[in-house]
Order: structure tokens, then sequence, then C-alpha cells
């Protein structure tokens, strides 16, 4: 059994306890000492500030910066680190606690590379199944995903790995995999061009594809409002556990869709569009300008997941859309790009999205969600657009007017998620 959470280059005492099914109990004597200090270049740049004085959901944050020797790591509320993978070869993201209480990671050289350009030379590119040692337990590389997909009968071939493992409650996993296609005289592209979207792969307990839905079946490629050919850019998905169902964030199309899994059993038909252009009214602000824009990290805010919930994500605003009369940026105009935290109440029947909340911001990438105590959590990944790299995170009240619970800032990293987790043990509460 692996105890970990502990403090760096700090003084212990720890006593085994064990308790018999009749009762009984049995204890080990105190054992103590001292654990090792974080190696050099593993010590991140973090302050810590809780203005409101207001107690935050307790526990540790479970995170990934994209960068450095520091990758994959967790701290307690004071910002120490208390856990870390040490992969610094290529990007992990994300990195999430499993049922069984090891870890899925996913490492790969990018977010995928830019369209047309092959990976550098001795790329990682695998997911991975860790235990709280850092041993790495099953992974599955993508060349072995790809001779699996044509053993398979599959006819396309996966470019990379990225953004995305959803761990199933059957043991099952999904995730992205870029694919790449060419098209002719596409309107406004003249000629051929390659244009990259994406494919959720479903894997089982053995890592076989079992399923697959592959965009370029079930979206129209003539619709590219943001940063083409990089077409859809998918960067989240998340499972309904009330009706089997997942729900896949396109970031390039500015759209949450819905895809009918149906626990992999589904026809992978898309069951709704979410976000401007989509199939739901807007209520409560203003359409087109209050939808959101380049999403990220969406996570359902209800226990219901279906028919009436609520749903949060980080809205990046990148290519937002204004009204005809607004010109944004002008003087005494809203900036062109703003990010915000909607928190949305979804009606699938009568296709409708209520702002409940929205608190504001500034960034790029980021995630979002909500802690047992109902406050909002939430990462910047990259604050203020075109200055230096830095990152913030917040727990703030769900009110009309929220406050600041507790906030995290690093002056020198880009954390791609971040995850208030009770502890590093599923099921168990620090």
């Amino acid at each position: 059994m692996y105890v970990a959470g502990m403090r760096p280059a700090t003084q212990y005492h720890m006593q085994a306890v064990v308790l018999a099914p009749d009762g009984s109990t049995f204890a080990d004597g105190d054992h103590l000492f001292t654990t090792a200090a974080l190696p050099t270049g593993y010590q991140p740049n973090f302050s810590i500030e809780t203005p409101t004085g207001l107690p935050p959901q307790p526990g540790i944050e479970l995170m990934n910066t994209l960068q450095g020797a520091l990758q994959a790591f967790a701290t307690d509320l004071s910002g120490t680190v208390v856990w870390y993978y040490p992969e610094a070869s290529f990007s992990v993201q994300p990195i999430k606690l499993l049922p069984n209480g090891h870890l899925a990671v996913l490492i790969s050289p990018g977010t995928p590379t830019p369209v047309g350009t092959p990976e550098p030379a001795g790329a990682i590119d695998t997911i991975r199944e860790i235990d709280l040692v850092g041993n790495t337990i099953r992974e599955l590389s993508l060349s072995d995903l790809n001779n699996k997909l044509a053993a398979g009968g599959y006819t396309f071939t996966a470019f990379a790995y990225h953004h995305e493992i959803t761990a199933l409650p059957n043991g099952h996993w999904l995730t992205f995999v870029a694919i790449q296609k060419q098209f002719t005289d596409l309107p406004g592209y003249p000629g051929t061009i390659l244009v990259q979207g994406d494919v959720v792969i479903d894997l089982d307990q053995s890592f076989n594809p079992v399923w697959v839905w592959n965009e370029f079946d079930h979206l129209d490629v003539n619709r590219h409002p943001f940063q083409f050919p990089d077409w859809t850019h998918s960067n989240a998905i998340i499972y309904s556990k009330d009706d089997g169902n997942i729900l896949v964030s396109l970031r390039h199309q500015n759209w949450l869709i819905k895809v009918d899994y149906n626990n992999g059993q589904g026809t992978g038909d898309i069951i709704w569009k979410l976000g401007y252009e989509g199939d739901f009214t807007l209520l409560g602000g203003t359409d087109p300008t209050d939808w959101f824009y380049a999403q990220h990290g969406p996570s359902f805010f209800s226990a219901s997941t279906t028919g009436n919930f609520i749903l949060g994500l980080f809205d990046n605003g990148d290519d937002r859309v204004f009204p005809a009369n607004v010109s944004c940026g002008a003087p005494g105009a809203p900036p062109c790009n703003y990010s915000t935290v909607p928190i949305l109440q979804i009606d699938e029947s009568a296709k409708t999205a209520t702002i409940v909340s929205k608190y504001g911001s500034s960034v790029l990438g980021g995630n979002t969600d909500q802690p047992p105590n109902s406050n909002i959590h939430f990462c910047e990944s990259g604050t203020a657009r075109g200055a230096a790299m830095t990152a913030d995170i917040f727990e703030v009240t769900q009110s009309s007017t929220p406050q600041i619970v507790w906030h995290l800032h690093s002056p020198t990293a880009y954390i791609y998620r971040s995850y208030r987790l009770g502890s590093l043990y599923q099921g168990v509460q620090w």
C-alpha cells in the first residue's frame, strides 16, 4: 500500500492500524522518518491568498502545466507540492485520478502539432495508467493504437493523442486522436487543403478500440468559424451518467455537442449542438455575445446530467460575436476578446440555455468544476492575452456577487487543467 500526499523535506510519524473483520485491531509500531526534498527544478513558483477568510473546499489541487520538469503534480491548499509525476519530455495533457486509485495520463508532443507538421523525432505519444509511485501499469502508444485500428478495419490513421482522457464506469477510456484529410476547392479555399479534425476512441479494459466517432462523418467541414484548417480542435469529453451519452467540446466550432454514445452502443448521431448558431435559445443574456466561444473544460454542476441540468464551462471568447450595431474594441464598447466562466441551466426538451451566473476573466485555456461545497472552482491557464505566461486558479462563491475564497497565482506557468480533489485516494477526504 502506497502512502502519498506528504510534504517534501518534512519529518513524519507513521503508524499502521489493522482492523480485523471481528472488530479487533492490531497497531504497528511508530515509524519516524523525513521525506526527501524536491529535486532541483521541481519547485513551482506559487502564491496563495484567501482574501475573504471564507473556508475553501478542503483537499488538494491536481494540475498539469505543459512545461518544464514539473508538469503533473498535486499541491495542498498552501501551494506545497505533495505529489508529482516526473515526465518532462513532452506535454502531459491531462492527468486524472481513476476509481481504482491509479491515475490516467496522456503524454504527447503538443495539442496537437500544427496541421501538416510531423511530430518531432523521438516523440512520446501515449496514454498511460500509473500508480501513485509513477510506475506504468499499462499504456497504449499511438503506433500500437494505429495497429489495432488497422486490424479492426478502420481506414484512418491517428496523427496524435491530445487533450483528453475520460474514464467510464465500466472501465473503458475515451480519448481524442487527431486525423487529417485532404479536400479540394472548399468555398474560400481553392485548390487542395489538408484539414485536421478529431476522432473519439472508446478503449476497453484491454485498450482495444471498440467504438469510434469520426467528426468528418457527422459535421459540415464548410463551417469553420475559427482557425481553419485546424477545423474542430476538440478539447474535452464528459460522460452523461443518466443516459450514457457524451458531450464533446469543439473549441474551433464554439460548440458543445451531445453525441449518441449510449454506453458504446450508440449511432454516433449528434443529438444537439449548444452554442452560437446551435440548437438552443439563450436566456438571461444577449445573443450572440453571451454565448461561449473557443471554450475549454466543461463539467456538470448538477446531480442530473440529462433533461434539465446545470453545466459549467470556461468561455475563452477568442472569436466572440457581437450584434451588428456593436463595434467591439471601440471607445465605450466592450473588448473584442474576453473570457467568462458561465454556469448554464440546460433544458433539453425546451432547447433553452439560461445563464445562471457568470464570472469574468481574461485568459487562454482553462477548466471549471463544482466542489462539494457548491462553490465554483476554475483554472485560468494563461492570464493576460499576449503577455508573459502566468496562471491563476480560483475558488469563488456561487452568488450574484461572487467572492474569492481561495486563489493560487503562478507568475511563470501555463496550467492546462486543475482539479480540486478530496485527496490522492478515491473516497477519502483530507
